[in-house]
């Protein structure tokens, strides 16, 4: 082992034992001493037995006071190390994600081992997102490594970053967004189109949710179409009409998309008339809308699609959530026809498997119905699970019939 010239951080057995077994972050009251550190530097962490267990950012402002970026006592932390890092990352979506690379997660956080770094590129755009104060520090050189790495398999035009999520201020960071300097001429447009599954997406970058766009629903997504033709298909929380455009690729008679947002509907309705489909929508709150159509008693859909917002992103709040699942998936069940198909999805990691399928079932025990699974999905392999860290496992989406 290299002589290490970092600053020791030691912890209780009880966040060894985490370690140990695959989680990166230490929380504050977990740390038992530590030498006098700058935020946003790296750290060595031990046992109380001078025992290394690995490395990572600190932050004293943060909840989550270290996240781990390296268990290797022979990494050293410069522009090699980074490097390596997001190449590893690239390689691995290459293999993976076949030829749906026009619009895919670079890296994803922590199961890239990069804590708290999102990118997402969308056609020739990266765009960058940080929740970390040791990433932050560290911006330039990472995003011009990740730009360089980039250049070698794909034609970048731009890195925009979208640091303007309140969540950085619980790492002491500000608010912004805007183009990083490449030292090259910056592009005029913070609007592009994808292709996901042979669909087109106009993405607003600048303005759109989160980074812009969703990627993790991209294969369930594509599931849903053979389910959907020669079906009436009603897709709830339709945000940028992604299902309902999936639907009516698979066949459907009759698609309507659902949202409360205009700005979703018309967003929704661009990207209807960029792909030349005839899809009916509606904007109007997801529960109001549900609750009429269960009240009737002559049945239009038999196929609805939920994909709701997080209910919940505390575990403060998950009992409320848990309402909310058993709720919205109750009146879906009661809207539909017997023998017609059901797609739900939650992307709260507070809301588990287990406990997001007990709400599902308990609402069809309600009504008397029974579920036949067709199948269960989690998020596409751009979003890899990281064995260890249940956070990574936050997406969850089933396809049932209702007999």
């Amino acid at each position: 082992m290299k002589t290490r010239n970092y600053k020791k951080v030691l912890i209780t057995k009880k966040q060894e034992k985490s370690i140990l077994l695959g989680h990166p972050w230490i929380y504050k009251d977990e740390i038992t001493s530590k030498e006098e550190i700058e935020d946003g530097e790296i750290v060595d962490v031990t046992n109380d037995k001078d025992k290394y267990l690995g490395s990572g950012f600190y932050n004293s402002k943060s909840k989550i006071t270290i996240r781990l970026i390296s268990r290797n006592a022979n990494d050293t932390f410069d522009s090699v190390f980074f490097r390596r890092r997001i190449r590893y990352a690239i390689d691995y979506r290459l293999t993976v994600m076949e030829d749906n690379l026009n619009a895919f997660r670079v890296i994803f956080g922590e199961a890239d081992e990069l804590p708290g770094l999102t990118v997402d590129k969308f056609n020739d755009i990266l765009v960058v997102q940080i929740l970390s104060l040791g990433i932050e520090k560290r911006k330039d050189m990472i995003l011009k490594l990740l730009y360089e790495e980039m250049k070698k398999n794909f034609d970048i035009k731009g890195i925009y970053i979208r640091n303007d999520v309140d969540i950085r201020e619980k790492e002491g960071l500000n608010e912004y967004k805007g183009w990083f300097d490449l030292g090259e001429k910056k592009p005029s447009e913070t609007k592009t189109t994808i292709v996901e599954n042979d669909i087109k997406y106009i993405v607003d970058f600048e303005n759109g949710q989160k980074t812009g766009f969703f990627l993790d629903q991209k294969y369930n997504r594509k599931a849903i179409r053979k389910i959907a033709k020669n079906r009436t298909v009603l897709d709830c929380c339709t945000h940028t009409g992604s299902f309902a455009m999936n639907a009516y690729l698979g066949g459907a008679k009759k698609v309507v998309a659902l949202d409360i947002s205009e700005k979703a509907i018309m967003d929704s309705k661009e990207n209807f008339k960029l792909n030349n489909m005839n899809i009916e929508t509606e904007c109007k709150d997801v529960f109001d809308y549900l609750k009429e159509l269960s009240e009737k008693k002559n049945k239009e859909f038999d196929f609805i699609i939920l994909d709701p917002p997080a209910f919940t992103k505390s575990r403060k709040t998950i009992k409320n959530a848990l309402k909310g699942y058993y709720e919205i998936n109750y009146l879906a069940l009661k809207s539909l026809k017997r023998g017609g198909y059901f797609a739900t999805a939650s992307c709260s990691h507070f809301a588990s498997n287990t406990l997001f399928f007990e709400q599902i079932k308990k609402a069809s025990i309600a009504l008397g119905l029974r579920l036949k699974e067709v199948e269960y999905r989690e998020a596409s392999y751009d979003h890899p699970v990281l064995v260890g860290v249940e956070e990574t496992r936050y997406l969850k989406f089933y396809i049932f019939q209702v007999i």
